[in-house]
C-alpha cells in the first residue's frame, strides 16, 4: 500500500516553508518538495530537509523522568504527572501564586501558547509568565505599535519584495538564518531594484547587495537618524504624505537634525558618501521599504532604533503604500503567533493588554471565569528568569532552552539550579532540561496537528503525519491532566481544533483578530492573513483596510472576511488613523568598550544550526557542517592577539569567559568579534552577553558588549 505525502510546514524559522512528509517502510520520515506554498516554493534549507532526524528515538525523549537521588530517571506518566501538580499546589500554597513562574517558547503552536497562558492565569493564578520571544523581536513589536497602532511582523506578504524599488536590510543576514527568503531579493536585484545591507559583519547576505554599511555595533540608531537628516536636507521629504498621513512629524525631525553626516560618520564608521548614497537609492525609486531584524532590535535602545527606521519610512512616504513600507523579519517559528495569544507577560489573547478593563472582561467571559481574577501584567522574560530562587521558587517551562540562550547564561543557570522545583516539557533532554526535577517528553511538529503564524501575518495549518512514539504525549494533554490535578476540570481539551475554536472567540475584536479563520479555510487557501474577523454583512468593513487582490481572487464564502495580507494602505490602526513619528536621539549602548575591555562583541547564528540547538546539534549532517563555536575576528586584531587560525582564543566579558577556536577573516571589523549563540560549555557566547534591558521592550543587549581577547598559553 502506498502512504500518501502529508503537506505541512517545518518546524523551524518564521518562513514556516512548506513541506511535504511521507513516512517510509523502515520508520523514518521522507521530506520532499511542495511547490504551492508561495513563502518557499519548494525550497528548503538543510535544516529544514534533515528535521525528521529529531523525531527518531535515538535522539529524543520516549519516557517521563523524574529526579531521584540526584539522578534524573524513567517514571510512568502519573508520577510525573503528580510530582508536578503536588510541587506547584505546595509552592501557591506556602508562598502565592505568583511563587510560580511560566516560561514559553516562540516555536510552541497558537494552541498551545493560548493555552499555556490561559494555564498560568486560571490554573495557577499566576502573573509571572513570559516567554523567549522576548528575545526576538520585541523591540520591533513595540516601535510598531507605537508608530502604527499595531505590531505585525510584515505588513506584506514576501512576494512584494521583487516588486519594490529598494530595500534597506537591517541586522539580518537572512542567506544563513532564513535561505529559502533570498530568492525575493534575488527577484528584487534582478528586476532593477537595490539591495542595500546595514551589517558589522560581511555576512553572505551582505555579499549579494548593491551596497553594504558596516557599521559600529550598537550604532544603527545614529545610522537611521543621520539618513533621516540628509533627507531633509536634501529636500526629499514627502510633504504631502506627512501631512496627509501622519503625526508629531516636526519633533521628530528636530531629534533627526541634530545627527549631522560627519558627526553619524565619527559613531557608526559609515562614511558621508555611502550615507548619501543611500539616501539616493531609497529615495529615487518609486517604492521603497525598510526590513529590520534582530541586529538593530537586539539592543537595550532596540524600540528607538527601529522607531528610527520607521520615521525614514514615514518621512519618504514609505508606509502605508503599496510595495512600500516597514517590516520586521520574525525569527522564531511562531514568533508572532505565540505573543499574539497569551504567553507574554503583559497580553491575552487576540494581542489585547492584559491592564485593559474591556480585554479582560471579553477573554474572562470566553473563559468562563471572573475578570478580578485575572492577575495583572508580570515580569519580563530576562527579569522573570532572574527571579528564579528568589519570588519565584517553582517554574514551569515549554519549549525554551534558557541555559544556553538568556544573556548572562551563567548566572541564568545558577538561578535556575536555585530553584525548589523546576519541570520542563520538551522533545529532547536540553541543557535546561537536564537540570529539572521532572521532563515530560512531548509531541513535536510531525506528530500533531496545530497552527503557527509567520512572519508575513499568514496563519497556517500543521497537520499531523505520523503517529508520536509510545510514551510521548502532546502539550495539550499535559496542560489538560496538571488542570485536573490542580482542581480545574474542565476548560482545558486535548484537541488542538477545540482549542483553535476557542481562540477564535477568545481573539475576536481585538487587534491580532483570528476569529473568521477555520482549520478547513487554512487546509483549502494555504494560510490566511490576520486580521480576519469572522463572517461580515454586506456592506461592512470589518478590516483595518481592504484586503490584497491575491486574497479577494481565492473565493472565499460569501460574507467570509479574505483576510489581510496589506495592512495599512487606506489607514493606520491608530485612534485617528495617522501613523505616529516618535522623536528618538542616539546614545551610547549599555557597555561601551574601555581600557580593561576594549573590543565589541556581537552574536548571531549560523546556517546549520538554530537558535540553542537543542534540535539541531542532534542532526549528523548538521553538526558536519557546523560542529562548535568560534570567535571571528579581524587579520589586524589577530596579528595584535597573536592569534592564528584555529587557536583557541578567550573572550572575556565582565560576565564570564568563552573559549573558542579563531576564525580569521576580513569580512569583520576590526573593532569587533563575533560569536554564534548555539553551544553550551566553555564556548557558550550569552556566558558574555549583557542582560541591560530596552526600557519599553525589555529586550537585553544581546548585540553589544565590551570584552578582551585572550590566548590560551
Amino acid at each position: 500500500m502506498q502512504i500518501s505525502a502529508t503537506p505541512t510546514h517545518c518546524p523551524y524559522c518564521a518562513l514556516q516553508c512548506g513541506m511535504n512528509l511521507t513516512p517510509a517502510p523502515d520508520g523514518t520520515v521522507e521530506v520532499s518538495e511542495r511547490a504551492d506554498f508561495p513563502v518557499n516554493r519548494g525550497a528548503l534549507c538543510g535544516k529544514g530537509r534533515t528535521a525528521p532526524a529529531v523525531l527518531s528515538s535515538r535522539v529524543r525523549l520516549t519516557s517521563p523522568l523524574v529526579r531521584s537521588e540526584g539522578t534524573l530517571v524513567p517514571a510512568t506518566w502519573d508520577e510525573a504527572l503528580d510530582r508536578i501538580a503536588e510541587e506547584l499546589r505546595r509552592t501557591r500554597t506556602e508562598h502565592g501564586p505568583d511563587a510560580v513562574g511560566v516560561f514559553g517558547g516562540g516555536g510552541l503552536t497558537n494552541e498551545k501558547a493560548y493555552t499555556l497562558g490561559k494555564f498560568a492565569r486560571v490554573v495557577l493564578g499566576t502573573s509571572q509568565i513570559d516567554y523567549n520571544g522576548r528575545f526576538c523581536m520585541s523591540s520591533a513589536a513595540a516601535a510598531g505599535t507605537k508608530a502604527f497602532g499595531l505590531d505585525r511582523g510584515l505588513p506584506f506578504p514576501l512576494e512584494d519584495i521583487p516588486r519594490t524599488g529598494c530595500v534597506i536590510l537591517v541586522g539580518s543576514n537572512l542567506a544563513e538564518t532564513m535561505p529559502p527568503s533570498l530568492r525575493f531579493f534575488n527577484e528584487l536585484k534582478e528586476n532593477g531594484g537595490t539591495l542595500i545591507v546595514v551589517d558589522p559583519r560581511r555576512t553572505k547576505t551582505a555579499e549579494q547587495a548593491d551596497l553594504h554599511l558596516a557599521p559600529r555595533p550598537g550604532t544603527d540608531l545614529a545610522l537611521a537618524l543621520g539618513l533621516l537628516h540628509l533627507v531633509v536636507a536634501e529636500g526629499r521629504v514627502d510633504e504631502a504624505y506627512v501631512q496627509e498621513r501622519t503625526a508629531g512629524w516636526e519633533d521628530a525631525r528636530a531629534a533627526a537634525m541634530a545627527h549631522w553626516p560627519e558627526y553619524v560618520e565619527r559613531i557608526t564608521g559609515v562614511s558621508v558618501p555611502q550615507l548619501r548614497e543611500t539616501v539616493r537609492l531609497f529615495c529615487e525609486p518609486e517604492n521603497a521599504m525598510v526590513l529590520t531584524a534582530r541586529g538593530p532590535e537586539q539592543q537595550s535602545k532596540g524600540t528607538d532604533t527601529v522607531g528610527a527606521w520607521i520615521n525614514l519610512c514615514l518621512a519618504t512616504g514609505r508606509a502605508g503604500r503599496p510595495l512600500s513600507g516597514y517590516g520586521c523579519l520574525t525569527g522564531q517559528g511562531n514568533g508572532q503567533g505565540g505573543r499574539e495569544h497569551g504567553q507574554k507577560a503583559d497580553q491575552l489573547p487576540g494581542y489585547r493588554k492584559l491592564d485593559d478593563p474591556a480585554a479582560r472582561r471579553h477573554v474572562a467571559e470566553v473563559w468562563g471565569v471572573d475578570p478580578d481574577s485575572l492577575p495583572g501584567p508580570g515580569r519580563s522574560a530576562y527579569e522573570l528568569l532572574d527571579a528564579l530562587g528568589g519570588d519565584i521558587k517553582s517554574l514551569l517551562l515549554m519549549g525554551s532552552n534558557p541555559v544556553v540562550s538568556a544573556p548572562r547564561a551563567a548566572h541564568i543557570e545558577e538561578r535556575i539550579k536555585s530553584l525548589d522545583f523546576l519541570a520542563v516539557c520538551d522533545v529532547v533532554l536540553s541543557e535546561t532540561a537536564a537540570l529539572a526535577d521532572v521532563v515530560l517528553p512531548v509531541t513535536q511538529w510531525a506528530e500533531e496537528t496545530g497552527t503557527t503564524t509567520n512572519l508575513e501575518g499568514r496563519v497556517l495549518l500543521r497537520r499531523r503525519a505520523i503517529t508520536a512514539p509510545d510514551g510521548v504525549r502532546s502539550d495539550l494533554e499535559v496542560m489538560h491532566e496538571l488542570a485536573d490535578r490542580l482542581g480545574v476540570e474542565k476548560g482545558f481539551p486535548t484537541d488542538a481544533e477545540e482549542v483553535f475554536e476557542e481562540l477564535r472567540r477568545a481573539s475576536a475584536g481585538g487587534p491580532a483578530d483570528y476569529s473568521g479563520i477555520t482549520y478547513r479555510r487554512l487546509a483549502e487557501e494555504n494560510g490566511v492573513f490576520w486580521p480576519c474577523p469572522a463572517d461580515v454583512e454586506d456592506g461592512e468593513d470589518a478590516s483595518l483596510d481592504a484586503p490584497g487582490e491575491d486574497t479577494a481572487a481565492q473565493g472565499v464564502s460569501a460574507g467570509a472576511h479574505p483576510g489581510t495580507p496589506r495592512l495599512f494602505l487606506d489607514r493606520f490602526a491608530t485612534p485617528d488613523g495617522r501613523a505616529r513619528f516618535v522623536p528618538v536621539s542616539h546614545r551610547a549602548s549599555a557597555e561601551e568598550p574601555d581600557d580593561e575591555y576594549p573590543v565589541l562583541l556581537t552574536t548571531g547564528r549560523v546556517v546549520a544550526q538554530y537558535q540553542s540547538g537543542a534540535q539541531t546539534r542532534r542532526v549528523d549532517e548538521l553538526n558536519a557542517a557546523a560542529p562548535g563555536p568560534f570567535v571571528e575576528l579581524h587579520p589586524r586584531l589577530a596579528a595584535r592577539l597573536g592569534a592564528a587560525e584555529g587557536d583557541p582564543v578567550a573572550v572575556v566579558s565582565r560576565r564570564g569567559r568563552a573559549v573558542a577556536p579563531a576564525r580569521i577573516t576580513t569580512s569583520i571589523r576590526p573593532d569587533t568579534v563575533f560569536m554564534p549563540f548555539h553551544w553550551p560549555g566553555e564556548g557558550r557566547a550569552n556566558t558574555l552577553t549583557n542582560p541591560a534591558l530596552d526600557p519599553t521592550s525589555r529586550m537585553p543587549e544581546f548585540k553589544a558588549c565590551a570584552v578582551r581577547l585572550e590566548m590560551l598559553t
